[in-house]
């Protein structure tokens, strides 16, 4: 009798040191760290507006807060201010630091697009940002929209 009343004991202290193990493993992989950012835009024979009238010029981005393993999208406005239809293409540079672009990445839904003379469109640039992110607190970095004849 004794030996099962130990058994059932060992079993129950079995379960519970399983129990807080698993509550203790969580809770470490629930770990965050928030990222301040700010960028600009260079745009080559385009606009880039912050509103779909494109009236308001837009010069950069605050990117805000952005957490490990996540995406940021921003839309902005495209338009064509030459008189030939342009194939938008986009890039991103300057990164401060350096090793910046190592843990963040930049694209955009209109890469490859055509866009008329005097047409205006909206895109969507999203940083990601890796799931890691080393030291890094805070960055700049260059978006650079061009139009290509």
């Amino acid at each position: 009798m004794t030996l099962k009343k130990l058994s059932s004991a060992a079993i129950i202290a079995v379960a519970i040191a399983g129990a807080l193990l698993t509550v203790t493993t969580l809770a470490a992989l629930n770990v965050s760290q928030n990222l301040t950012s700010s960028g600009s835009i260079a745009a080559v024979n385009l606009g880039v507006y912050s509103d779909s009238a494109c009236t308001v010029p837009l010069t950069s981005i605050s990117w805000g807060s952005i957490a490990p393993g996540s995406t940021n999208p921003t839309t902005v406005y495209i338009k064509n201010t030459g008189n030939v239809a342009e194939t938008l293409s986009m890039s991103a540079g300057s990164w401060n630091p350096s090793t910046s672009s190592n843990y963040l990445t930049l694209t955009w839904n209109k890469e490859g697009s055509s866009l008329n003379a005097g047409a205006s469109t909206a895109a969507v640039l999203t940083l990601a940002v890796a799931s890691s992110t080393g030291s890094l607190s805070s960055f700049t970095f260059t978006i650079t929209i061009t139009g290509t004849q």
